[in-house]
């Protein structure tokens, strides 16, 4: 995963309880915010009645809670009436049903603020599950070149860390934006009741704590931004140093990369504290701020009560209420700021969800039931871009079980000519057939249904060999995998294994070597029983004497189908019915192997430089293998 995606993910606004201290961290904005906004409110648009549900339930648990300190107050107010007044004395039926009054807020309060919970974590999920589900299915409809053209880890981060943290705005922080709200208004309208003097000094404070907040989180700001970047450089080194372990021993160059490690980390340590540091002490600062108006209540406060203008409870939920005053505009602007980086990462989201997909099938889109594999370009032409065609004007005729060959140097098209006819690209002009069909009306599933493939990177999935190898095929017998396995010469391997075809195979298949991966590929294959075989490189990770004997398996395999060899090692294809020579998406020279020999071209350059040396040895093996 490349840097940058590090920093990216870096990004994710702090969740939980400690998310308010998140002031001066920075945040990501979304590009089109309006637009984007519009399309989550279309997510959240099926759970349109359990919304409403739930602002109602948010504004009755909020409502409960900010009357508590004006019932407390009461109750304080018939304690000291009892008091200043002996021979009436305190009523304690009063101040008891004040009491139970108080709980019964309370608990209101806690029960709707539980179910308010419970049904928006349920809105959440049921959200992103459906955002992605549509990812899900919108990968599977996207061509080649969009996962060519991104790192997987880029398009992990938007599937996981994303769509993660669109799931924790929507469970947290909408509903503690309309608790936030619900609070602000309904304390400023309690405070105006009891005293609009009083609340003109607590909103005083308000300004003051604004400039306090923007000027230290624009320090913090610049500080944290330099984590980042410090973090994500770190992460590169860590990630390049484990997966080049090998190397870097190899080379002895262990104190180097230990010494750079040092060197990140005092920097990422430096900026670290002073980011932290900054950004701790605006809650301090707040307090302060919130200390100054608080003094000034009471003394403001206790000079009304002397004057008889207020009763001493009032002036106890006042002072409740103003130390409470404080904490839901923090909230908010907290909020505000997390929402902005969630509408950035819904955002990469939909940029996913708007790519161009595949051309879809064509409406009178036909099946080849029986393909007999006949294949034929002609004229072809293709370029990643429009204006720079890599393949200019390929004519090539294949008919059913012929061996085709395709040499040339790295990045002559070759990979490309059997990309073009698998669709995994659209041709720019020309006709690609097979059968006499063009495969842009044949259904693309039957097409890719034709061909079976062994490349040069191996793909294996975590689990067991017999699982992998039977991936070519769905419902492959028992005996069906031990026979394709044979053929491909990994039966004897798998058998020496403690647990034989149930050996479980990690994520990267390293528990196995490189050419017994492409041993259980090239079984899969063979399984698989295709129409038309690619194979590139096939054979390149595996010794001498094992690719011989590939070959004598492969040439079973071949018979009676079409298949398109790729490959650096001419050793692999002099037996080819034909040979193309590529070079910069054209065929240059064409013919068997023999025949271009005698050319004394491009070709037999290409083939005197390989084998002039050790022909013999070579010759020698192949022999030995038949």
């Amino acid at each position: 995963m490349k840097k940058e995606d590090k920093n990216k993910r870096s990004n994710t606004p702090p969740k939980g309880p400690g998310a308010g201290m998140a002031i001066g961290r920075p945040v990501e904005k979304a590009k089109d915010f309006k637009g984007t906004l519009k399309r989550i409110i279309g997510y959240l648009r099926p759970q349109k009645l359990k919304l409403i549900f739930v602002f109602f339930l948010a504004i009755l648990s909020t409502t409960f809670n900010i009357f508590s300190p004006k019932v407390m107050g009461q109750a304080t107010n018939e304690l000291v009436a009892g008091l200043t007044n002996p021979t009436v004395g305190i009523n304690f039926n009063a101040v008891e049903q004040i009491i139970v009054t108080l709980i019964i807020l309370y608990v209101l309060s806690a029960f709707f603020n539980l179910a308010t919970g419970y049904i928006m974590s349920g809105v959440a999920q049921k959200t992103v599950y459906v955002m992605r589900k549509d990812v899900n299915v919108k990968l599977s409809k996207l061509p080649l070149k969009f996962f060519d053209g991104r790192t997987h880890g880029e398009i992990l981060s938007r599937i996981t860390n994303d769509l993660d943290n669109v799931a924790n705005t929507l469970q947290q922080s909408l509903t503690q934006l309309i608790s936030s709200i619900v609070t602000l208004l309904g304390i400023m309208i309690m405070m105006l009741t009891i005293s609009p003097s009083l609340t003109l000094i607590a909103v005083i404070t308000v300004p003051l704590s604004a400039i306090v907040t923007m000027t230290i989180a624009s320090k913090s700001q610049v500080l944290f931004k330099k984590r980042q970047a410090i973090l994500g450089d770190l992460n590169g080194h860590v990630e390049e140093m484990y997966t080049g372990h090998r190397v870097v021993k190899a080379f002895g160059h262990e104190k180097k990369s230990v010494g750079k490690f040092d060197d990140i980390n005092n920097q990422l340590y430096e900026t670290g504290w002073k980011a932290d540091f900054i950004s701790g002490i605006i809650m301090p600062l707040l307090n302060f701020v919130s200390n100054i108006g608080y003094v000034l209540i009471c003394v403001v406060g206790g000079i009304f009560v002397t004057m008889q203008r207020i009763q001493i409870g009032d002036i106890q939920a006042f002072i409740q209420y103003a130390r409470q005053f404080t904490q839901p505009i923090v909230q908010t602007a907290n909020i505000s700021n997390i929402i902005q980086s969630t509408v950035a990462s819904a955002e990469r989201v939909f940029e996913l969800l708007d790519e161009t997909e595949e051309i879809s099938n064509a409406i009178d889109a036909t099946v080849i039931n029986m393909p007999k594999g006949n294949v034929k370009f002609d004229k072809v032409k293709f370029g990643y871009h429009e204006d720079e065609m890599i393949i200019k004007n390929m004519n090539i005729e294949v008919k059913k079980g012929q061996t085709v060959a395709i040499v040339g140097p790295t990045g002559a098209g070759k990979t490309t000519l059997v990309n073009l006819l698998m669709r995994f690209y659209e041709i720019n002009d020309g006709v690609i057939t097979i059968d006499g069909v063009d495969i842009r009306k044949v259904k693309r599933e039957n097409l890719r249904s034709m061909f079976g493939m062994v490349l040069q990177d191996t793909w294996l999935f975590n689990g067991t060999i017999r699982d992998n190898i039977a991936y070519g095929r769905m419902g492959a017998t028992e005996e069906e995998i031990v026979e394709a396995a044979k053929a491909a010469h990994a039966d004897h391997f798998i058998r020496t294994l403690p647990d034989g075809y149930d050996t479980i195979l990690d994520e990267e298949a390293s528990n196995i070597s490189q050419g017994q991966k492409q041993l259980l590929t090239i079984a899969r294959a063979i399984l698989a029983d295709p129409t038309i075989l690619i194979l590139d490189e096939a054979t390149s990770n595996v010794d001498t004497r094992t690719e011989a004997y590939i070959q004598n398996a492969m040439l079973k395999l071949m018979e009676g189908r079409t298949n398109f060899v790729i490959a650096h090692r001419l050793s692999t294809i002099r037996d080819a019915d034909m040979i193309l020579v590529m070079n910069h998406g054209d065929i240059i020279e064409q013919g068997n192997h023999q025949q271009l020999l005698e050319q004394k071209g491009f070709y037999a350059d290409l083939y005197n430089s390989q084998f002039t040396v050790g022909q013999a040895s070579t010759d020698n093996t192949m022999k030995d293998a038949g």
